[in-house]
């Protein structure tokens, strides 16, 4: 009996495993029917991708060419060298030939192509030709992909602006930064059949993704205008053995900038190359200052004491707010005491009396110190932001430095003073040129740029670069008489090493001590525009620490002068003669 019930049970038991093991199997069966039909595509994918190597294709980067279409920067080809270990089948012979073509220690060669990896580079930016000779080998697991390297055909010229590319030819400074996102491109993909163990099925052949190019940034520099200012700023930098010397070239209708020199420039097809004169620097910290240092834009990145060409500024306010006129009276001694300061004249014998334009002309500080004391602080500081001060231009570079000014409520006299002057604050050369430019064009505050416009390879427009305006800082009046009477500067005051025959050109001068006063090193620059009745160009020279005579009218005015002299007819730009006045 306890035999019969035995068996009953485990008859049982055995329904139930049988039961249990049924379900699980026609579990089973239903998920493989359902990844069979619903995720096919998604494992053979997966399946496909076990079996298939990827290499990347580099597109092409976009060109920046200038404002008549000349190239200045482009693409170089140059090549990829890697290798596949499970491929090559003469490993000594590989060490051998890519040791020799490229260059590289037979060791660390060796090191690549003992590597166990789908795939090892050996070395990039190589030159096409050593790309084609070690393609000609034909050698197995060896493979030579083309890739472009970024070439700069002026090696030197517009190096601050136009910035460089890295390694993996992404924009490091300048322009090749700020238009990343246009110039870059998207890479392609280069796709091959691999068996179990990675080696390529060749009679499968290969699938590729094309890349597609980077976009065309055509700039508002002049090549020949570029070139030229270069020219003059190196002669002027050797002649008055400065330190550096900046200028900028500006259209001050509409704020594109036709030159844009720092001096002395760098190669930027070799960009991480000090100069021979630095001598060899192991310590990488200081190397790696050295390199930022040489890579600076002056003219945006760093500010300095303005001096007297701030005095442009300091008029359009007076102007505008009706404490002066042109026939205004001021009587200069030789100096002017504010509060418990005595501030002297550049003329220590002072001016005498003499009505405001000829104070502009003999740049007189007592009489703009005066100005400054009529509108009084809070006017003034109202002025000094109106006008675009206290924000930076919006330039299209990185890294735009901004004012370094008094706060309104540490401003007293004796500061208000100073800045009437130029002192005592500093500005960068693009802001001081910016706002220049916004007082003597109407009063419409522009936006310096580069950047005018986006085309594909083909020349068609896609995208046209706009930038902002602000209209009415200042009167059409206002903007007018100050164009006058900086004519005046230039025609017969302080700026006439800037006059340029056959045109009328208005300017500013300015001569400012470095600080700490008494340093006995002094920056010299000058402003100046044409036409003066209706500007079409304006340009700052600012030379730092010029040894021998530095003022601003000897140092700087005839940089301009020589500037306007073969720019004005080569932009078109009429002037007068002796029966026709513009």
């Amino acid at each position: 009996m306890q035999d019969g019930h035995s068996k009953i049970y485990h008859r049982k038991k055995i329904l139930v495993m049988f039961f249990i093991c049924a379900m699980v199997m026609l579990g089973l069966f239903g998920r493989l029917l359902f990844l069979c039909i619903n995720s096919s595509a998604h494992y053979s994918r997966m399946a496909q991708d076990l079996h298939e190597r990827e290499r990347s294709i580099k597109a092409a980067r976009g060109k920046i060419v200038d404002r008549n279409g000349i190239v200045l920067a482009d693409n170089k080809t140059v090549c990829t060298v890697s290798v596949i270990h499970n491929q090559v089948e003469d490993a000594e012979k590989v060490i051998s030939i890519l040791s020799r073509e490229l260059g590289l220690s037979e060791e660390k060669v060796r090191k690549r192509v003992e590597k166990y990896s789908s795939m090892e580079r050996v070395k990039s930016n190589v030159d096409k030709s050593v790309g084609d000779r070690i393609r000609a080998y034909d050698l197995p697991g060896v493979k030579v992909d083309e890739d472009y390297k970024r070439y700069y055909p002026f090696g030197t010229l517009a190096s601050k602006v136009l910035g460089f590319t890295g390694g993996d030819n992404q924009g490091i400074i300048g322009l090749e930064v700020v238009y990343e996102n246009s110039l870059k491109g998207e890479s392609g993909t280069i796709l091959t059949i691999t068996d179990a163990r990675g080696i390529e099925q060749e009679e499968k052949g290969e699938r590729r993704v094309e890349p597609v190019n980077g976009k065309t940034l055509v700039t508002s520099l002049d090549l020949n205008i570029q070139a030229y200012a270069t020219q003059l700023a190196t002669q002027a930098m050797a002649a008055k053995e400065a330190d550096s010397v900046q200028i900028l070239a500006m259209n001050p209708k509409n704020g594109e900038i036709y030159a844009c020199v720092n001096v002395p420039e760098f190669d930027l097809n070799h960009p991480y190359e000090l100069p021979e004169e630095t001598g060899e620097v192991t310590d990488e910290k200081l190397r790696q200052d050295l390199l930022n240092k040489m890579w600076r834009n002056s003219c945006i990145n760093d500010t300095y004491e303005p001096g007297s060409t701030f005095k442009i500024i300091t008029a359009a306010a007076g102007l505008e707010e009706g404490v002066i006129t042109t026939k205004s009276t001021f009587h200069c001694p030789g100096f002017i005491v504010v509060d418990d300061r005595r501030i002297r004249c550049h003329k220590v014998t002072g001016h005498g009396s003499q009505d405001f334009t000829h104070c502009m002309m003999n740049s007189c500080n007592p009489a703009l110190i005066s100005v400054g004391l009529r509108l009084g602080i809070d006017t003034y500081y109202r002025y000094f932001e109106q006008f675009g001060l206290k924000q930076k231009t919006g330039i299209d570079l990185p890294g735009e430095a901004g004012t370094i000014m008094h706060r309104r409520e540490n401003m007293g006299n004796v500061e208000l003073a100073t800045v009437a002057f130029g002192q005592s604050f500093q500005v960068t050369a693009v802001q001081l040129l910016t706002t220049a430019a916004s007082l003597i064009n109407g009063g419409t505050r522009i936006t310096p740029h580069f950047g005018v416009r986006i085309e594909d390879a083909d020349g068609n427009t896609i995208q046209t670069l706009s930038f902002p305006v602000q209209e009415g800082i200042i009167s059409e009046e206002t903007s007018a008489t100050l164009r006058l009477i900086l004519e005046k500067v230039v025609s017969e005051g302080s700026g006439k090493n800037g006059r340029v025959e056959g045109y009328q050109v208005g300017g500013k001068t300015a001569t400012s001590q470095t600080l700490p006063r008494g340093s006995g090193k002094y920056i010299s620059s000058f402003i100046g525009f044409a036409p003066a009745d209706d500007p079409e160009v304006i340009a700052i020279a600012i030379v730092n620490h010029p040894k021998g005579i530095y003022y601003g009218g000897t140092v700087a005015a005839p940089i301009i002068r020589q500037l306007f002299e073969n720019v004005l007819p080569y932009l078109g730009i009429k002037g007068y003669n002796e029966f026709t006045k513009r």
